[in-house]
């Protein structure tokens, strides 16, 4: 590739303000097209997504003023506390709802003009967030650059990244203002928000001005200065910006050169010719699935005829498979009985054994005389106390002489005395035992014949199916194979094709999001460039620029046209002093009744707005406003004192008006319950917290 040794990105494309506008942009109309808008908010969900979208009819550009309208309780604040949140905010809403149905916020914003997406999880708040070039719903979008939450002041953090738009990046505040010697803290985008979200619980508060909290007091004030550029040390700020953005730009050029080097070595082509080789693969990898799937067709339309051929071949697998499933339960059922069997006659064995043992040697019988070996005419037996064969006298305690017992010629049998004295039947019938075992055992023998006889049977079956099976598969594949081999080499050669364009095309896809990387380096460096010809410009300037008085009084000056605009009641001494504190009938906006500091509160913060607009300022050129009707007669907790007389359709009115003038190119998105129907046209969303009037809320489908 060539490429010049520099980044050949160009600046963003700037949009005009006003479509009529042909003349030459001045420095404050440059200014005005800076900064951020907010172009669609989508929430990702586990079954849906929920979208609020600020542009206009024709979906081209964001909508001057945007609201959401609708009962309470239905997410609309929560639309603008996700908008904060994409923009870097600590914490996202955590309505149970929510927490149950969503997982990603997705904020499209313009940056500079450009279209960027940023991403952050939803549930723990993250403490990263990634954003790419483009919008939603892109089939291809470029891949996603991780940016840093914290800290804000780290070149590689979404703050940074989001203040360059607004020509604030690199700005850091006093930690004690009026000692010269003091630390510094970077400016983050959460601080200035401060000035671009007015949320519902900060209208009517007394700590407009963060009077409850001293350090964030103090750092409000510098915001505004460094918003307007009118602190006193714009020069030696502006000097130590410079050489910090130098040092960035440096290293943002060394990426980009090592990128380019990288990418050089690959020689994969500029960016046309990588496109125009990935819309050749895309198309060649249809062409190839086109193919195959016809092939397919085809080969199935072709071999239909051997329907009937497979049909019988799957019937043979079948009875195959159960032949061969018998014969193995068969099998097994031998192999557990042959053991039995051997137990069985070894059982069998022992009983024969035992009976043969008491034939030869019976010790309860005595038949013949140990003396002269005469066979003796009755067994011997006790008789008054005296033993019949030894004539011995038998005491009772020496025990008892066993009675006689039945023999085989009809004598009485022998009972045996045992050790302990007791007497036991001497003789013990084995018979029964046997001839059960050996029914047992011919039972056995009988069934492992039958299963003998049925295994062999079995494998003759089993061999016959599995001949008749392979004969079959062989007249499946003599039938198919004559119609079907001619598409075989051309599929496989689809296939091979197939699987080169889906390479081709991953190589493609690789070589893109490559150069994405490049490019999205080279936008950096661009910024870089622009911001310090910016700021450089701005020092050389630094000598006439602006006085903070100056700046205050008309800062003061409209917001004491905005109260008489909306009929504030018994307006007297309507200014902002120079700590930007209002003051209305010579006190504080504190001493102010509910609703007078939800007005007060509403005038300062687009007092502030609209001059900063006007002015070309580092604003960055959106305002969200939550409930601005806040008591001022809405429900049944009012301010008596302005809710008769207060016309909310004034406000309204004056949105419209200085948007349309003054104000051409900035954003306002109001949320709010009931705005007048002059507002109908600048609704976005109406949330009717009913199911059978869609959208019930933010999260559509949680209606109970």
């Amino acid at each position: 590739m060539n490429r010049p040794d520099k980044p050949a990105v160009e600046p963003p494309q700037e949009r005009p303000a006003d479509p009529e506008a042909a003349a030459p942009i001045t420095e404050v109309q440059k200014a005005r097209q800076q900064g951020i808008r907010i172009s669609r908010l989508r929430l990702k969900g586990v079954d849906r997504d929920y979208e609020v979208d600020f542009r206009d009819s024709q979906g081209a550009r964001p909508r001057t003023l945007s609201v959401i309208a609708g009962a309470f309780s239905t997410g609309k604040s929560s639309v603008l506390e996700f908008i904060a949140y994409c923009l870097g905010a600590a914490k996202h809403p955590r309505h149970p709802e929510i927490l149950r149905k969503v997982r990603i916020a997705l904020l499209e914003v313009e940056l500079g003009g450009r279209l960027h997406v940023i991403e952050r999880a939803v549930g723990e708040p993250s403490t990263a967030a990634y954003i790419r070039p483009g919008g939603l719903g892109e089939n291809e979008p470029p891949p996603l650059e991780k940016r840093l939450i914290k800290p804000p002041g780290d070149p590689a953090s979404l703050s940074s990244l989001l203040l360059s738009y607004c020509g604030l990046e690199g700005v850091e505040l006093k930690e004690a203002p009026t000692q010269a010697e003091s630390g510094t803290d970077p400016l983050s985008i959460r601080d200035v928000l401060w000035l671009c979200y007015m949320p519902n619980e900060r209208l009517d508060d007394k700590s407009l001005l963060f009077e409850t909290s001293r350090m964030k007091r103090l750092k409000l004030g510098q915001v505004v200065d460094v918003v307007f550029g009118i602190q006193d040390d714009k020069a030696v700020e502006l000097g130590r910006r410079i050489k910090e953005l130098e040092a960035r730009r440096a290293r943002a050029r060394a990426e980009y050169s090592t990128t380019q080097e990288f990418l050089d070595e690959q020689h994969l082509g500029n960016r046309i010719q990588v496109e125009l080789a990935r819309d050749k693969a895309e198309r060649a990898s249809v062409e190839a699935d086109q193919t195959l799937a016809d092939l397919n067709t085809q080969i199935h339309a072709t071999s239909t005829f051997a329907a009937e051929l497979r049909d019988r071949h799957r019937d043979s697998a079948r009875r195959a498979q159960q032949a061969a499933a018998l014969l193995r339960d068969r099998e097994t059922q031998l192999r557990r009985f042959i053991p039995l069997r051997a137990q069985y006659a070894d059982d069998i064995t022992k009983l024969t054994m035992l009976a043969e043992a008491r034939r030869l040697f019976d010790p309860l019988q005595v038949k013949v005389c140990p003396a002269c070996l005469t066979a003796l005419q009755k067994a011997p037996h006790l008789t008054d106390g005296r033993c019949t064969f030894c004539r011995s006298e038998v005491t009772e305690s020496e025990g008892t002489y066993p009675e006689p017992v039945s023999t085989r010629n009809g004598s009485t049998p022998a009972v045996a005395a045992e050790p302990d004295g007791l007497a036991t039947d001497a003789t013990f019938d084995v018979s029964s035992e046997l001839r059960a075992t050996k029914a047992r055992l011919a039972e056995i023998t009988r069934y492992v014949e039958d299963l003998d006889t049925d295994i062999a049977r079995l494998r003759a079956a089993l061999k016959e199916a599995d001949a008749e099976e392979a004969d079959l598969a062989h007249a499946v594949d003599s039938a198919t194979n004559e119609a079907i081999s001619p598409f075989l080499a051309q599929r496989d050669d689809v296939m091979r094709q197939q699987h080169i364009a889906a390479t081709e095309l991953e190589r493609a896809r690789t070589a893109i999001k490559m150069l994405d990387s490049l490019d999205r380096r080279g936008a950096t460096v661009t910024r870089l460039d622009a911001t310090l010809k910016t700021l450089r410009r701005e020092l050389t300037e630094a000598s006439a620029q602006p006085d903070r008085d100056e700046v205050i009084r008309e800062v003061s000056k409209r917001y004491a046209a905005i109260l008489t605009g909306w009929r504030y009641p018994k307006i007297a001494q309507a200014f902002i002093d120079k700590h930007l504190v209002p003051q209305m009938r010579g006190s504080s906006y504190i001493d102010a009744s509910s609703g007078g500091r939800t007005l007060i509160s509403l005038a300062w913060i687009l007092a502030i707005f609209e001059i900063a607009w006007e002015r070309g300022s580092a604003h960055p050129g959106f305002l969200l406003i939550d409930s601005p009707q806040k008591n001022l007669g809405q429900g049944g907790d009012h301010d008596a004192e302005f809710a008769d007389r207060v016309a909310v359709a004034d406000f309204y009115k004056h949105l419209h008006e200085w948007l349309a003038g003054r104000g051409r190119g900035a954003q306002i998105i109001v949320v709010d319950n009931a705005p007048p129907t002059t507002a109908d046209t600048s609704v976005v969303v109406r949330y009717s917290r009913r199911a059978d009037q869609p959208p019930y809320g933010l999260v559509e489908d949680e209606v109970s």
